[in-house]
């Protein structure tokens, strides 16, 4: 098979060294060119035809910004995945660079002189981002046979009861940024349960990402904080490094943030998240697993199925990776999969199925 062909594009020539080590070491990988600011790299482009580039977001003369829109106009579909540092300013660019058109991005190691750590992270972060992109990564089987996953379901399977919905949980990755910000606006005001989300970002990137929803959704989107009510018109982000879970008091429920180990190689981890979901909501639970690579949220999905609830994953074609939902479809645990841009009329039409209507204001009282 032949190797997947990277170019790298960054002002920082350890940091190039560092990639380069880190990707040519792989077997799978190739590095054909790197390039020290944006005007340099862009002219490579050419003539090294990389299936894959990595771009720097702060350099000078040229930005990863300015440089990303320069390639978008004659390279549409090459993937992008831009270096960032894990700071505010870093943070803020990253989510730009996102809704301009690049695939996914990585956080810079915070000490690139030591050069085993900075290594050990690169590999760790970029190498699956590489392969996923170029459609090398796992590929999500047709039978389940992980750990924890016992049973394999049909989506057609008829269901012993019918339950209102009392809540969305919805998962994602890679993508994600830009998929919530297709799916959320079209969510009404008036959306009479709260939904919780969690989508793999750093500390402050997602809560940059949760205050840019709030500015374009007609509900209230919010980064989750600790003890916080979960309200019906009111959807809440997980922040970075923390697992975020629902739980009783009295009677009302509320958030609660930790930090125990990551699940599926993340904090905050969908499945942690759903699992808690179902422990409160049971039947009245509605699962949206979104693009992303891994398989996060497989199993919080079947648990969902057990308890009576309801699963929408995302189609193949509308996913950036289809790594996530992927293998949610493909082990029969999704009642419909269907294209981005029909999934917010779908969880608007089977939350209200069954439900009084009640004009719900936003942030109002949810039991």
């Amino acid at each position: 098979m032949s190797k997947i062909r990277v170019l790298v594009i960054d002002d920082a020539v350890v940091v190039r060294r560092i990639v380069t080590d880190v990707l040519t070491a792989d077997p799978a990988l190739e590095v054909v060119g790197t390039a020290a600011n944006g005007k340099i790299g862009i002219a490579k482009i050419s003539q090294v035809n990389p299936d894959v580039i990595t771009l720097d977001v702060e350099m000078p003369e040229m930005d990863g910004l300015e440089t990303l829109v320069a390639i978008r106009k004659s390279y549409p579909r090459i993937p992008i995945i831009m270096f960032s540092t894990l700071t505010a300013r870093g943070a803020a660019t990253t989510l730009d660079a996102l809704s301009r058109g690049a695939s996914d991005y990585v956080t810079k190691p915070a000490n690139v002189g030591g050069f085993a750590a900075a290594q050990q992270s690169l590999r760790e972060q970029l190498i699956p981002k590489i392969k996923a992109l170029c459609g090398k990564a796992e590929i999500a089987p047709r039978a389940v046979s992980t750990p924890g996953v016992t049973t394999v379901r049909s989506a057609t399977q008829s269901r012993t009861k019918s339950s209102v919905i009392d809540v969305v949980a919805i998962g994602v990755s890679t993508g994600g940024p830009n998929a919530l910000c297709d799916l959320l606006p079209a969510i009404p005001g008036d959306f009479p349960v709260p939904i919780v989300i969690v989508q793999h970002m750093p500390p402050m990137f997602t809560k940059l990402l949760a205050d840019r929803l709030d500015q374009q959704c007609q509900i209230g989107v919010r980064e989750g904080t600790v003890d916080e009510p979960v309200l019906a018109g009111q959807a809440y982000v997980a922040p970075g490094d923390y697992h975020m879970v629902v739980k009783r008091q009295l009677t009302r429920t509320i958030l609660s943030l930790q930090r125990e180990p990551p699940e599926n190689s993340c904090r905050p981890a969908v499945d942690v998240l759903f699992r808690s979901v179902v422990d409160i909501y049971r039947s009245g639970t509605l699962g949206v697993i979104l693009t992303g690579m891994g398989q996060d949220g497989l199993r919080g999905c079947e648990l969902i199925r057990d308890a009576g609830g309801q699963v929408l994953a995302q189609d193949e074609g509308s996913s950036v990776v289809w790594g996530m939902p992927g293998f949610v479809a493909r082990a029969g645990l999704a009642d419909q999969v269907l294209p981005l841009n029909q999934i917010a009329a779908e969880i608007v039409r089977r939350v209200r199925t069954g439900r009084v209507p009640a004009e719900v204001k936003r942030g109002a009282a949810c039991s």
